[in-house]
């Protein structure tokens, strides 16, 4: 009997210890889920209850100069629901609302795209986007729509000039992972971002500000209250230089081609005009396009979404020429009065280099030369002068070098030199390399906008303006000292270019005074490119046009036209009279 009393007691003894342990144990866990956890869990606990929804801004407008929109918002519908509330069930249960009211979509698409935005568990994301409100309403007033999901208003871009403008405005889309990762804060999967153009250049100002609201929801995700709200600042419009009439003029002229058009104002570099063709619709790239359409666009040979106003490089031809006779000119190497001969042909050691008139021209000096684009007289300049005054010059005159117009994608083309053919080839420049050079052909590559630029510089008198395509850019620009008999002596050649008998005479015949110089490149794929160059009115400068047209031949017949009438609307638009 003692020793079954003695094991009682032990058991007891036993038990009173485990109680005091088990008590401990709960006093500890108490005073650490309460006391030291105690502020990790309210959070959990109100995020449990609170959801947070982001509310987006309009995008700021973009306007031409005449206050035309370019770049509109539309105001459309999409479904948010927060991820805690986001069953299989929900979601099957979803796809088979929306199949049932004419939306197709797959229990798949919808679980990944719910998926790719799931940021944390308390904000929205998006379900399904783009609804009219005809849909919408009928959505959220089937008595089946799921009270846990909610629409919101979802603001879309539309572009009422479509294809005319978009490699000015350029487009938005979603953010990519790569963009959200290098963006400076302030972005969410799923945001619209611009990805081209202006859309993309004046993100900051166009984006604007989101909003917020934090609600109360109760135990099965059905909001309950509204316990705070952020309101969304719009995004800043921003109006351009661009003047919509000029831009529509060029669209249509380039028509069927491949080339681009480019206007600016001489006195202060105001792009007015700044066409590629062709173009494309960036509307529904703004909407959003299938993996098809988009490899579609992609991989069309004829690169729509190229901007070669900027982005496309040529050799120049003779719209060069200008600028060896400036570099001949201004190290005294000839005078305006200076002659070459043109029998039709250069000959430089063993080689023959053509003129393109295969007859000559004879005795020619610098006016002449440049009103009937004598390539013998150039070679001769070429080789007097030597390829290093020629290349310091077209620096100096901005070619090779990007311009900074407030758009991406420009590129510096190429302004080789012997020393970048060395680098590049391997091998020495010769002298045959300098006749080439010295009419724009060879190692030289330029974009339309430099060209455009540099006949300004030549309009005004020596004031090399970076293109200005946002009306509040400032003015800046680069002033290269040319004597006043340089200019006048290539002002000169440039107005007989377009009289009757010079190389561009088809410009002049829209009614307004031209100067000019036509350009017929070579191309290594085809047919030459043909360019042309001109300010108007001839005497008083107002605006400078550039046209490239790729493969089209001679510039006498292809571009001086399309830069005639462009430059004659132009005037005509700003006050200017027309000759009768």
């Amino acid at each position: 009997m003692s020793n079954s009393g003695y094991d009682v007691n032990r058991r007891i003894e036993l038990w009173q210890w485990a109680s005091c342990a088990s008590l401990l144990f709960s006093l500890l866990a108490l005073f650490f889920f309460q006391v030291l956890k105690a502020d990790e869990y309210v959070l959990l606990a109100s995020r449990n209850r609170l959801r947070m929804v982001r509310i987006q801004p309009p995008r700021g407008l973009i306007f031409d100069a005449n206050g035309i929109p370019l770049a509109t918002n539309v105001r459309t519908f999409a479904i948010e629901g927060y991820p805690l509330d986001l069953k299989e069930e929900l979601l099957k249960d979803f796809v088979g609302l929306l199949s049932n009211h004419g939306i197709p979509y797959s229990f798949e698409d919808l679980s990944a795209f719910v998926a790719r935005q799931y940021p944390v568990p308390y904000r929205a994301v998006i379900l399904v986007s783009n609804l009219t409100l005809a849909q919408m309403a009928e959505l959220v007033s089937d008595p089946n729509f799921p009270r846990e999901l909610f629409p919101v208003i979802q603001w879309k871009r539309s572009y009422p000039a479509g294809a005319v403008v978009a490699h000015v405005i350029g487009y938005v889309g979603e953010i990519s992972a790569d963009e959200l990762s290098a963006s400076s804060g302030g972005y969410e999967i799923g945001d619209v971002v611009g990805k081209n153009g202006i859309e993309k250049f004046c993100e900051a100002r166009l984006r604007g500000k989101p909003g917020g609201e934090i609600v109360e929801v109760d135990a099965i995700g059905r909001r309950v209250g509204e316990l705070g709200r952020r309101s969304p600042r719009n995004g800043e419009n921003v109006v351009l230089t661009v003047d919509l009439v000029s831009q529509k003029i060029a669209a249509e002229m380039l028509e069927g081609r491949k080339g681009a058009i480019v206007a600016l104002d001489v006195k202060d570099g105001a792009v007015k005009v700044l066409y590629s063709s062709p173009s494309f619709d960036p509307a529904p790239l703004a909407w959003g396009l299938t993996r098809d359409e988009w490899k579609a666009l992609a991989d069309d040979p004829d690169v729509p979404m190229m901007n070669r106003a900027i982005g496309g490089s040529y050799p120049p031809g003779s719209i060069f020429k200008p600028v060896t006779l400036i570099a001949g000119l201004a190290e005294g190497v000839v005078t305006p009065r200076t002659k070459v001969y043109c029998p039709g042909r250069f000959e430089l050691g063993d080689r023959t280099f053509r003129c393109w008139r295969s007859w000559g021209h004879g005795s020619v000096d610098a006016v002449k030369a440049l009103r009937e684009s004598c390539d013998v007289y150039f070679y001769q300049l070429g080789v007097w002068t030597g390829i290093d005054p020629i290349v310091q010059w077209a620096q100096a005159l901005g070619v090779g070098k990007a311009t900074g117009i407030a758009l991406p994608g420009e590129i510096a083309g190429n302004i080789g030199d012997p020393d970048w053919k060395l680098r590049r080839f391997g091998e020495r420049w010769y002298q045959g390399d300098t006749v080439n050079y010295a009419i724009g052909q060879g190692f030289l590559l330029v974009t339309p906008i430099q060209m455009a630029r540099l006949f300004a510089g030549l309009a005004n008198g020596g004031k090399f303006f970076r293109p200005r395509l946002i009306s509040d850019e400032p003015i800046e620009y680069n002033e290269v000292s040319l004597s006043s008999e340089i200019l006048k002596t290539v002002q000169k050649g440039l107005e007989g270019v377009v009289r009757p008998g010079g190389t561009g005479e088809a410009a002049g015949k829209f009614g307004v005074s031209v100067a000019g110089k036509t350009g017929t490149a070579q191309n290594p794929h085809g047919e030459d490119h043909a360019w042309f160059a001109g300010y108007a009115p001839a005497d008083k400068p107002r605006y400078v046009a550039v046209a490239l047209v790729e493969g089209g031949g001679k510039g006498s017949e292809a571009a001086a036209p399309i830069v005639g009438r462009l430059l004659a609307s132009l005037v005509e638009r700003d006050g200017g009279k027309k000759r009768e």
